[in-house]
């Protein structure tokens, strides 16, 4: 079986975010970056899948700048047998179907059996790489997995639905699951795995050879949300109360003008 799980570097979510120059993204610089917290329960279960299975083959694979390398050593002592690179100084800049397009287009042929993200990023959040990336592969998805069990070639997965509901499904593989916090335990890379990720084969690709689609959104501008004054709480009798709203509507908004 040959698997493949998608990561992504983010910062330490702890850290003290600064706005860029530009205002189109935060500041990496003095940042402290880790594994996307959503794709260590990818990776955790791309693992547990490549021991159930004999014979099983797994590659992880990160988009970024060359730090992220780091990163994917995490992946290879947890068990990942092999990291691809895609090295792209810009990653930050890509819209999630850029992103999602470039691991199509590096997946297209190699005919994984199962394909892991993580739900969302945690710096970004759109939640959509994975399931964009399955529907470019013509890949059954299943999305916000919190339980995922494999069986004769079958996937059978809970989702996280709204409000707490579970909703039970499956279908055959090949496919593509995006892995929801709680659906497992990632493991510690013990002191053993992490010597012999060093020697793992990590293979670095060129952003140019596999993106090959145009942007589909721009990002303008971000900023720190506006500090609002405190609310104002009214007490007292009903009638009372009523009486006081509509004078602060009256002096304070054109509502009641």
């Amino acid at each position: 079986m040959k698997i493949l799980v998608c990561i992504k570097q983010v910062p330490d979510m702890e850290s003290k975010f600064k706005i860029a120059d530009d205002a189109t993204w935060y500041d990496s610089k003095d940042l402290a970056w880790r594994m996307n917290e959503y794709d260590e329960y990818a990776v955790e279960q791309a693992v547990q899948l490549r021991t159930q299975v004999e014979d099983s083959d797994l590659t992880v694979l990160c988009i970024g700048p060359q730090r992220v390398q780091e990163t994917m050593k995490k992946a290879l002592a947890m068990g990942c047998d092999r990291g691809v690179h895609i090295d792209d100084d810009n990653s930050f800049q890509k819209d999630p179907f850029e992103i999602a397009s470039m691991i199509a287009e590096f997946a297209k042929d190699k005919s994984f059996d199962m394909i892991f993200t993580g739900m969302q990023s945690q710096d970004r959040g759109s939640a959509q790489v994975g399931l964009m990336a399955g529907e470019m592969l013509s890949l059954p998805s299943i999305s916000t997995v919190v339980d995922f069990t494999f069986e004769d070639g079958k996937v059978t997965a809970k989702r996280e639905l709204e409000g707490g509901i579970k909703a039970k499904v499956s279908c055959s593989a090949p496919a593509l699951v995006t892995c929801q916090l709680g659906l497992n335990t990632p493991r510690y890379p013990t002191l053993p795995n992490i010597m012999k990720a060093k020697r793992k084969e990590l293979l670095t690709l060129s952003v140019a050879d596999l993106l090959k689609v145009d942007s589909t959104q721009e990002t303008t501008k971000i900023y720190f949300p506006e500090k609002r004054s405190g609310g104002l709480v009214l007490e007292g009798a009903a009638g009372d109360l009523a009486d006081k709203l509509i004078q602060i509507l009256k002096e304070n908004t054109g509502v009641l003008a």
